[in-house]
């Protein structure tokens, strides 16, 4: 293997998206009794600000210009929408059970990633879904290891950080706790 980079930087990438599951969990879980909105409000601004500043040092170390009127600015937006409606798409899988199994919903939402690329890029490729029957075996590989791997992972419950802090007896005389919301999300 010549260059070695491309796969450094994917590890970087699985360590980065297989820990965003969980502290979104976290993150959920801390504000369970507000908005789930609030948590992606807070995803919405970490890759404003890493994505246009990385960007931004990006093309100037690299000595490119910065006129952003070329298609690869435009499909890099398309790709931003896609992002952003899997973080929704996440954040709504947390706000309606999720929080509490990220173990479950992290193998579907990568697992299904991955089977859906292939599809994406055979179908791109070849027009149709004739493929190497290593393909399909695959796929049913990626089925199976997320069932095991969700099945088998263990079911703690994660605990929201303000579960964990100690509070004191005058604390807990004079805490006023908030009335849980009967209306579900619509």
């Amino acid at each position: 293997m010549r260059n070695y980079l491309p796969f450094v930087f994917a590890l970087l990438t699985a360590l980065s998206w297989g820990l965003y599951g969980p502290t979104l969990s976290v993150a959920r879980l801390a504000d369970a009794d507000h908005s789930p909105f609030k948590p992606y409000v807070g995803i919405g601004f970490a890759y404003l600000i890493i994505a246009i500043l990385g960007g931004l040092i990006g093309i100037w170390y690299k000595g490119d210009s910065f006129n952003l009127t070329s298609p690869g600015v435009t499909w890099g937006f398309v790709a931003g929408i896609l992002g952003a409606i899997g973080a929704f798409g996440l954040t709504m899988s947390m706000f309606s059970g999720g929080a509490n199994i990220p173990h479950a919903v992290m193998p579907v939402v990568f697992g299904g990633a991955v089977t859906i690329t292939a599809l994406y890029t055979l179908m791109r490729s070849t027009g149709q879904f004739n493929a190497n029957p290593l393909l399909w075996i695959g796929i049913a590989g990626v089925i199976f290891s997320t069932i095991l791997i969700t099945t088998n992972t263990p079911h703690t419950k994660p605990s929201a950080p303000s579960e964990t802090a100690p509070v004191s007896s005058q604390e807990k005389s004079i805490a006023v706790v908030p009335e849980k919301s009967a209306r579900p999300f619509p």
